[in-house]
């Protein structure tokens, strides 16, 4: 915390704004971390509080606003390329379709506060087709709730951040272990989930044309179901699907499992 305050004591709200719009992007930096420090800088009057709320808010929303007309423009390659690092990419879109589904536009108010959505938000909602104004007012909206909490918090307890910062410094070859610890446990836990889940990584998949033959069959056809799973934003009642093909909601699959058969084969399709 003391490097970070002599950073923002030299560079003050240009290095602010940087932070905060590199995490905007998808970038792995600590803006909370930095959120802190100018709180805790606008507290020693290192920095003046509104210029430094307007700095971090407008940054994010520049960020986020870049994102949303990428995902507007590129739909589920922006989202596939963001989850490609998640060990199950299609989990972490569900997820994140999943918080759009359950609590529409208000999913952007507290976005910014759970790790993963935070970046899927922005591009999630292009992609979904949000309107353009009406994203811009619920970004800003949870981007202001965003850098108030952590810089009001930063302002707040600076005192005692010091006092923490001060005493890891003074412990910092412990500390030092202890990262490096961490890091390797880490590392091993990912490595077992990845080997856990790699059997989930990819779906059984049909040729079109094979499924195709099979529903020309009088005798087959009974036996197969063709289900649309389409994502809430993705999928238009009124749009063209396979003729024949039943919806599903994949956000309320409870449900919607109860009413499928369990005697024919089921072959599903998405966006």
């Amino acid at each position: 915390m003391d490097e970070f305050l002599r950073l923002f004591a030299r560079h003050g709200y240009g290095l602010l704004a940087l932070i905060v719009f590199l995490e905007a992007i998808g970038l792995p930096v600590p803006a909370a971390l930095a959120l802190l420090a100018a709180g805790a800088a606008s507290s020693l009057h290192i920095m003046r509080p509104l210029t430094a709320v307007v700095v971090a808010v407008v940054s994010m929303v520049v960020g986020d606003a870049i994102m949303f007309w990428i995902g507007r423009a590129s739909g589920w390659a922006l989202l596939g390329f963001l989850c490609r690092v998640s060990m199950n990419p299609e989990t972490c879109i569900l997820r994140s379709a999943e918080s759009f589904y359950k609590r529409g536009k208000l999913t952007l108010l507290f976005a910014k506060f759970v790790p993963g959505l935070n970046t899927m938000a922005p591009p999630l909602a292009g992609s979904m087709r949000m309107q353009p104004w009406k994203f811009l007012r619920f970004d800003t909206a949870g981007a202001l709730f965003y850098v108030i909490a952590y810089a009001g918090a930063g302002f707040l307890f600076s005192d005692f951040m010091k006092k923490i910062t001060h005493g890891l410094a003074l412990a910092s070859h412990t500390f030092t272990i202890l990262l490096w610890i961490g890091a390797i446990a880490f590392l091993a836990y990912r490595v077992w989930a990845y080997r856990q889940q790699r059997v989930y990584r990819v779906a059984p998949r049909v040729d079109v044309a094979d499924l195709y033959k099979l529903s020309q069959s009088e005798e087959e056809r009974v036996r197969i179901v063709i289900a649309d799973v389409r994502s809430h934003g993705y999928y238009d009642a009124g749009a063209q699907r396979i003729h024949g093909s039943i919806r599903i909601e994949p956000n309320n699959l409870e449900t919607e499992m109860e009413n499928l058969p369990r005697d024919k084969h089921i072959y599903l399709y998405c966006t």
